[in-house]
């Protein structure tokens, strides 16, 4: 069974950080789910997590997350590199099919399976099915555009959800105020 789905996009801009993802859950050629929660609060609710990929793997992978943030007093940086380690040389984890988007008020890091964390140059990070649409039309709305920042991730995920059969516009979006 092939189990499709998601699109996560995060995006800081103009002293916001907006994550959101779509709730579209596809099993095959059917959509089995519209309004799944692929983006939700960890850590005091100081970090966002999205998800994307088979959601019990991605829960595991958020708890693991929170319990290196809670080891090493909330620091996103290390705890995803430390994730990432875990991630990629335990021979149970590496079996783990997601993928996930980690941000709080001034970092943001993708982090998968790979071992890869990897920090945005530019402050937009796409993941799942839509991520490349969702991520491309985030920069053009902030180059081309005056909106905010919560109206540009939710253009760019309906432009995105216009383009990929496996996203759709049942968004669930978190927001944090970037600390200066």
């Amino acid at each position: 069974m092939n189990i499709h789905g998601t699109t996560i996009l995060a995006v800081r801009h103009k002293g916001l950080l907006v994550v959101a993802g779509d709730g579209q859950v596809t099993m095959n050629d059917h959509v089995i789910k519209h309004s799944a929660r692929k983006v939700r609060r960890i850590y005091n609710d100081k970090i966002i997590v999205g998800f994307a990929g088979v959601t019990a793997d991605a829960m595991n992978l958020s708890e693991r997350l929170e319990t290196k943030l809670n080891r090493y007093n909330g620091n996103l940086e290390r705890s995803a590199v430390e994730l990432a380690k875990d991630w990629r040389t335990d021979k149970y984890l590496r079996r783990l099919e997601a993928i996930m988007i980690a941000a709080d008020e001034s970092r943001m890091f993708l982090i998968s399976g790979n071992g890869d964390v990897i920090e945005p140059d530019e402050g937009i990070i796409g993941i799942g099915s839509g991520g490349i649409a969702a991520r491309a039309a985030a920069a053009a709305l902030i180059t081309y555009s005056d909106l905010d920042t919560k109206a540009i991730v939710e253009g760019a995920m309906k432009i995105a959800g216009s383009i990929c059969i496996y996203t759709n516009d049942a968004l669930t979006i978190e927001e944090l105020k970037i600390e200066k």
